[in-house]
């Protein structure tokens, strides 16, 4: 199956893919020129699929591997590069926000990229817990490796991080805690029931998303809001439990310390409805200035982004 994706607003897939390759957690490996491979279990399948997406003029057009629901695959797609929404008011935040404007001139056509699932993104967030990201980011791509299944994308090989039915079965892995593997097992259950459903999440009002996750065991308020925003991908959402976005907004805003609550959510309404794509762009910039998510400064680039 082929499809095409038409972004509204401003969008690049190179600038995904560059954002992709240094995200800890994906252990993303680039593919060839111009071409972004992705495998991962679409939310409610069995089965892992792949997708082979590329941008040749202006529309991103995707072709579907495996054996997962083709729709469910572009969908998700969809959903990971932040295609599933209207960005064609984007630029005005930067008009009101000068800021954010010489942001978004910097990092043209840049979206969040998100973890390939709620799910997974919460799977993370139970295996990094009290862990460098570096080694939580091994210990999750040798699950991927020895768990999951592999999606051949053109000869390229892909092993998709495992899906909730594999993972429910799991009693012990290298480098995890017994209580992570049983949280991680409670995780698979409340998927396969579909309580971690992107789509269902979106439409939940936000708090109440926000509830429910934080009833998962081993997930807090900083981890429910990395699965609201990095896996089901919501938008507009201020996480205010997040440290580095006050040191990202402080070197943005030139402030001699990182600003406070207040500050800070009054300086978001300018923000709405991309208060999300604001963060991850203050992120970016905090990456790229200090080195501070991967450990390792990369003044100008996208490269190292942690969870």
């Amino acid at each position: 199956m082929t499809f095409e994706l038409v972004p509204l607003g401003p969008f690049s897939l190179a600038a995904s893919a560059a954002f992709l390759e240094g995200f800890s957690p994906a252990a993303y490996r680039g593919a060839e020129a111009g071409h972004l491979h992705l495998a991962f279990v679409p939310d409610g399948e069995a089965a892992a699929g792949g997708v082979c997406l590329r941008q040749p003029d202006g529309v991103v057009v995707g072709e579907v591997f495996g054996d997962a629901d083709p729709e469910a695959v572009r969908d998700q797609a969809a959903r990971i590069l932040s295609l599933d929404v209207d960005g064609s008011g984007f630029p005005e935040v930067g008009r009101r926000d000068s800021v954010v404007g010489g942001l978004q001139a910097r990092w043209p056509g840049l979206r969040p990229v998100g973890f390939f699932s709620p799910y997974e993104a919460a799977a993370w967030a139970l295996i990094g817990h009290r862990i460098q990201i570096v080694q939580a980011a091994r210990i999750k791509q040798r699950m991927a490796d020895e768990l999951g299944e592999v999606v051949d994308i053109h000869g390229d090989r892909r092993h998709a991080f495992p899906g909730p039915a594999r993972l429910a079965e799991l009693e012990g892995f290298g480098g995890l805690s017994a209580r992570k593997v049983e949280n991680l097992g409670a995780l698979a259950a409340e998927a396969m029931e579909g309580r971690l459903d992107g789509a269902r999440l979106r439409a939940l009002p936000r708090e109440q998303a926000l509830k429910e996750l934080k009833q998962l065991p081993g997930i807090g308020n900083f981890s429910a809001e990395l699965v609201l925003l990095r896996g089901a991908a919501d938008p507009d959402h201020l996480p205010l439990h997040e440290p580095r976005l006050c040191r990202g907004a402080a070197i943005a805003y030139g402030l001699d310390e990182p600003p406070g609550r207040e500050w800070l959510e009054e300086r978001a309404e300018a923000w709405r409805p991309y208060r999300t794509w604001v963060v991850l762009l203050l992120r970016v910039l905090l990456e790229a200035e200090t080195g501070d998510i991967g450990g390792t400064r990369n003044v100008g680039g996208t490269r190292n982004l942690g969870g």
